[in-house]
């Protein structure tokens, strides 16, 4: 908190704030409509850096596929990032399921009931297991989303770096100790302060004048909300720069696995070269020809990727010894039909080349 700023009463935060989202709070999301551990975690994985938009047609379409903890559990991991594709922050999918595992194996198939142990289970941090406990269970915990640093950032003016992991240690213990004595669960106090943070106390323009807690808003009063949170360390970006071979033969692409560790871990993605001289000289004696689409840039959290894709088509004649020996040279993959690529695990930046290059073979 500011040096001149005066404490306020936890009770002058909580009162107001449950009291609104009862009224105002969002009520139809549908992992608003249980105590599920299983569908509140699902909810609570998607929604980490991703729009609640986004997340409703994922969600539904996971539960579809995966209905409870030991569906996921016993699937495979391409099932899994199959249904992920688009989603992005793909190590969320990759941990989800390694955690769905441990569930089953070192609990029974059912969640643990504490935030403490929540936090054991890969995946699972200290905010998302609090959440947990909270809507489930009814643990008095704080949980410390980006939403709710940034209304407690605001409503208290605490201007300390949460870059610095002591500060960021610190405003937890503050969380903590603005819990009410109960209603921490859904319909409450933890659902309103997510909620206020999502609708009202947005990043940018928060309208404080619907605010519940705007008479005491530290942050308002000193009319700069915006400021808050800060924190000063900036992400590095870098630049990447490589070629994309989109190989096709008798109407078939050739996919290929990317490692389980890095960008796009686990996924099915073209083969991957340097450059485009590095690409055209690896193809410089496979029989067909090769046609450059349009280059574009891939935005990653720290990455600007820069892609040139380059369909090669082999003849569709071609002897399948001679197409055996062009892949001999790639990194091991299938062929497979568009439609088996589009409901395999792919990048984004792949679905959308293929989808928006019709009449291309193979596509």
């Amino acid at each position: 908190m500011s040096e001149s700023s005066t404490p306020v009463p936890a009770a002058r935060f909580a009162t107001p704030l449950i009291a609104w989202q009862r009224t105002h709070g969002r009520h139809t999301l549908p992992w608003q409509q249980t105590t599920d551990p299983y569908r509140v975690w699902l909810s609570e994985i998607m929604l980490q850096q991703t729009q609640v938009a986004t997340v409703l047609g994922y969600y539904a379409r996971f539960l579809q596929r995966f209905p409870d903890v030991r569906a996921l559990a016993a699937a495979e991991q391409d099932d899994v990032l199959a249904l992920w594709s688009g989603l992005g922050y793909y190590s969320r999918a990759r941990n989800m399921h390694a955690c769905a595992k441990a569930v089953v194996a070192l609990f029974g198939g059912e969640f643990p009931r504490s935030s403490e142990l929540l936090q054991t289970l890969p995946g699972i941090g200290r905010s998302t297991a609090a959440a947990i406990a909270a809507f489930c269970f009814g643990e008095r915990v704080a949980i410390l989303d980006g939403n709710v640093k940034r209304v407690l950032t605001r409503f208290l003016a605490y201007n300390a770096d949460l870059a610095v992991a002591a500060n960021e240690r610190a405003l937890w213990v503050t969380a903590t100790e603005m819990l009410p004595a109960d209603g921490v669960g859904i319909e409450s106090y933890t659902q309103g302060i997510m909620d206020l943070g999502a609708t009202l106390c947005t990043t940018r323009s928060p309208q404080c004048l619907l605010c519940p807690v705007q008479p005491d808003c530290q942050g308002r009063r000193e009319g700069s909300p915006e400021r808050y949170p800060v924190k000063t360390r900036k992400l590095k970006r870098s630049q990447r720069d490589n070629a994309w071979l989109w190989l096709v033969w008798d109407d078939q692409l050739w996919l290929v696995q990317r490692p389980d560790t890095g960008i796009w871990a686990g996924l099915w993605s073209f083969p991957e070269y340097d450059s485009l001289d590095a690409l055209n000289a690896a193809a410089a004696a496979w029989p067909g020809g090769g046609a450059a689409l349009a280059s574009f840039k891939h935005v990653l959290t720290h990455l600007d990727w820069t892609l040139h894709p380059v369909v090669w088509t082999l003849p569709a004649r071609c002897p399948p010894d001679t197409v055996a020996a062009v892949t001999a040279h790639l990194p091991p993959g299938r062929w497979v039909t568009l439609d088996q690529a589009l409901a395999m695990g792919v990048p984004s930046a792949l679905r959308k080349l293929v989808l928006r290059s019709p009449g291309r073979a193979g596509a």
